[in-house]
């Protein structure tokens, strides 16, 4: 009563002793304190601090995203493109198709390779960057991502066995080029990268340790695969004009003249390249991994306990 005589401010209600305000725990802070006393601070401003500090960070992903989009239309875009091309080309100028041990047989060989080695195992090697996918199951995308490249490898096995199949026939040296070296090595690593990937992350008796040791092998030794793939495709596709484009008394046109057939071939050789730029970049983008395949969010769980994410 007499403290309301002279003026003063009544106690606080919150505040009936000093320990009530200030306990003498360590692991109070304080904040703690402060909220304790009845301190009259509004939160509002705090959470207009936070929101103001999200919209960049909100909207530079919002930007990555859209980029990544475009990146991956090009992609698909170049994907069709290298297939179209590869088959007019061995169509329209090499005569089509056939599986007799012929030169038509033979025609077989680019198409099957660039579909399978390049186009299909570049596309499954960026489906778990797609953001849709992120925030699901991931065992679909799992088994979506073996099942394209078990389809690519075998595209890429029926491909070298068109061209052994045409060599044999004729009687002509297998293995004897640089190409078929790099084609080769491509393919075989691909099929243990494949059956290896397979034992290592779907089957679920792999053990935990086996996984994690498996996980940045697996990712280089794709990358590796795909540029040899690359490196096969473009090569194989210049070798082949060296040898039908040689100005004969047929009236064919040599290579040095660059006629539409060498032409189409060279564009093909850029498109492959282009496809094979896009895809690493959006492999190499950190950005764009699926969050839990981030090192410091790795989760390896085989197939028979994958969960929700």
């Amino acid at each position: 009563m007499q403290q309301m005589r002279q003026g003063g401010p009544p106690p606080s209600p919150s505040c009936s002793s000093t320990s009530d305000c200030f306990p003498l725990s360590p692991l109070n802070t304080a904040a703690a304190a402060a909220a304790a006393c009845g301190s009259e601070t509004s939160d509002e401003p705090q959470k207009h601090e936070v929101s103001a500090q999200q919209a960049p960070t909100l909207l530079s992903r919002m930007r990555s995203i859209v980029i990544f989009y475009l990146c991956y239309l090009l992609c698909l875009c170049l994907s069709v493109a290298c297939v179209v091309c590869v088959c007019v080309w061995n169509s329209r100028w090499r005569g089509g198709f056939a599986w007799d041990g012929s030169a038509l047989q033979f025609n077989w060989h680019p198409v099957l390779m660039v579909t399978g080695l390049v186009v299909l195992y570049g596309n499954a090697a960026v489906l778990y960057r797609i953001p849709l996918t992120w925030g699901h199951n991931k065992l679909p995308w799992k088994l979506l991502h073996a099942a394209v490249m078990l389809l690519a490898l075998i595209l890429s096995i029926v491909g070298l066995c068109a061209v052994f199949d045409f060599h044999n026939a004729k009687s002509t040296p297998n293995l004897y080029s640089l190409h078929s070296w790099i084609g080769i090595a491509a393919t075989a690593l691909f099929a243990m990268q494949w059956v290896v990937g397979m034992g290592g992350f779907l089957l679920p008796c792999s053990p935990m340790y086996l996984r994690k040791l498996l996980k940045p092998v697996h990712v280089w030794m794709g990358i590796g695969i795909l540029l040899l793939s690359i490196a096969a495709c473009i090569s194989g596709i210049n070798e082949k004009l060296f040898f039908v484009l040689k100005g004969n008394s047929g009236g064919v046109q040599p290579y040095s003249a660059l006629p539409p057939e060498a032409l189409l071939g060279n564009s093909l050789g850029v498109l492959i390249f282009a496809f094979g730029l896009v895809v690493l970049k959006i492999l190499s983008n950190y950005e764009w991994q699926r969050p839990d395949s981030r090192p410091e969010d790795m989760a390896y769980t085989p197939v028979l306990q994958e969960e929700n994410e």
